[in-house]
């Protein structure tokens, strides 16, 4: 094995294990609820992928740009643009961080697909969508484990049964892929439990973004594929979907009769999210309703650049109306971004960068068409066909919930995206002298060191925030990390309890400055004189 295979095998290996690792990550620390969860996972992305990409610029001697690489970088360079102008440059720079690394997922598996080893990448890829659905499995039959979250079980790892089901939406036509390409028949029953596995903690979510999602990319898998087999060579074997079927049937059925922990307030649950799947007259399809139109209200008062990258919260609660359910009785919003990924990008980075993402994904599809029907292979038309349904799948999916702003999917998905159009037609190449590689590589290992130790100094201060009980050992966490508004007001309030307006004053501005509706930090510096 000569250089170049040997540090694209360790390329990887490295991805492979980042998809698993993303997957289990977690922080027992409760008071952070959603990021005790977020941020280590963050931690993991944005370490793996820093070294994975390193290698594969180290070895790249010709770039070769698609017309959707094009318009994803454009959409980067939006996106870094809208952050410049945020108010708050910590919520900003993290979501930036999750987007580029997103991106240098999708173009990392692409190189990997390229030489060769997309079998592997795409199977691993699908391994943690069950590892995920697992975890959920566990946490519906009764383990308890201080790194589950009692909130919005069974999410598992993910803190959220909503997370946890979209990854198992995306990854199931990968999953699909990996039974059908499987080398061995013995291969295929594992893959076939996998499949009743991920089946069965969909039914169990109730999550009615990922069903929505299943149903389009099955839908589009079936098609695609039936398209793509109209030329038959035997590379695959088709009856082996009558087993994913019949696996499918049996996680479905099994997670229905077997009784489990989940306390659910409805005694026909299952039943009733399947009939209110498209409700939008009541319920969170109402509010749904109702946050869309006032983020997009928002978004028309920062039309060229968006109010910055994971900013909506920010800047929200100006524009809510009195019967928004987005704001939580703190007069902040409820969850870090709107219920869509797509509503987010709008909001956040503005009506062009929107624009431009939208036509990356059109040029993604439109070459995994012309893939399905003109692919030289059986393999590269079932690829293509596997591809257009994981398009359908991340565009439902991301119509109704947060995705790709979240690090599991930033790596699952876009990665799926890219071993899966390694055969997208070129419409830019040129040649890469080694100066250029090394300024390259300079530069992605000084954004990636920033960004692990900035998750790192996070996950520090969750601690200190958890166990500390003095202001010493809070100003620490403080210190630790400058950007939480949480600990912020925390310091405040103590402060503020011993009569200690100089310190509060400073902790409740810095709370401010982060969130400038926050009421909180308003009422402690009036309190204070401030």
């Amino acid at each position: 094995m000569d250089g170049a295979a040997a540090s694209q095998r360790i390329a990887l290996r490295l991805l492979q294990f980042g998809a698993f690792a993303v997957v289990l990550a977690a922080t027992p620390f409760k008071l952070f609820d959603l990021d005790r969860f977020f941020i280590p996972k963050e931690l993991v992305l944005n370490a793996i992928v820093a070294v994975v990409a390193l290698i594969c610029v180290a070895r790249v001697r010709r770039l070769v740009l698609s017309r959707a690489d094009q318009l994803l970088l454009l959409w980067l360079v939006l996106g870094a643009l809208s952050a410049l102008f945020a108010t708050n440059w910590w919520l900003a720079g993290r979501a930036v961080a999750i987007s580029f690394t997103g991106a240098a997922c999708y173009w990392c598996a692409k190189a990997l697909s390229r030489a060769g080893l997309s079998r592997s990448l795409v199977a691993a890829l699908a391994a943690a969508g069950i590892l995920g659905a697992a975890t959920a499995l566990l946490q519906a039959y009764g383990l308890h484990l201080d790194l589950f979250s009692l909130n919005r079980a069974p999410g598992g790892t993910f803190g959220n049964r909503n997370f946890m089901a979209h990854l198992c939406a995306i990854a199931l036509p990968a999953l699909l892929f990996s039974t059908l390409r499987a080398s061995s028949r013995q291969a295929v029953p594992r893959w076939a439990a996998g499949t009743a596995i991920v089946a069965a903690a969909l039914i169990l979510s109730r999550s009615r973004a990922a069903w929505l999602a299943l149903f389009a990319g099955l839908a589009v898998f079936l098609l695609a594929t039936l398209f793509a087999m109209r030329k038959r060579d035997g590379t695959f074997k088709l009856r082996r979907l009558v087993l994913v079927v019949m696996a499918a049937a049996a996680g479905s059925g099994a997670a229905l009769v077997i009784p489990n922990a989940l306390d659910w307030k409805s005694d026909s649950p299952y039943l009733e999210t399947a009939h209110s799947l498209v409700n939008y007259r009541a319920g969170s399809g109402k509010g749904r309703l109702v946050q869309y139109g006032n983020s997009l209200r928002m978004s028309l008062h920062h039309p060229l650049l968006g109010v910055g990258p994971g900013n909506w919260p920010v800047v929200y609660p100006r524009f809510a109306s009195e019967d928004d359910p987005s704001l939580g009785p703190d007069g902040m919003t409820s969850n870090p971004w709107p219920s869509s990924d797509w509503v987010t990008f709008i909001s956040e980075r503005g009506a062009a960068a929107f624009v431009v993402l939208m036509l990356a994904l059109l040029a993604l599809i439109t070459d995994a068409l012309r893939a399905v029907r003109d692919g030289e292979t059986e393999d590269a038309r079932l690829s293509a066909a596997v591809l257009l349904a994981t398009v359908a799948a991340l565009i439902v999916v991301g119509s109704f919930d947060a995705v790709l702003l979240l690090p599991i999917p930033a790596l699952v998905g876009w990665a799926l995206l890219g071993a899966l159009a390694a055969g997208a037609r070129e419409r830019a190449s040129f040649d890469v002298a080694w100066p250029t590689r090394l300024a390259a590589c300079v530069v992605i290992a000084a954004l990636g060191a920033l960004a692990v130790a900035r998750n790192g100094a996070q996950v520090a201060a969750m601690s200190l925030y958890s166990t500390g009980t003095t202001s010493k050992t809070l100003e620490r966490a403080s210190a630790l990390d400058r950007g939480s508004y949480r600990i912020h007001i925390r310091l405040a309030e103590a402060y503020k309890s011993r009569g200690d307006c100089g310190h509060s004053r400073i902790h409740a501005g810095a709370a401010r400055a982060l969130f400038p509706s926050a009421p909180a930090a308003r009422r402690l510096l009036a309190s204070c004189g401030g």
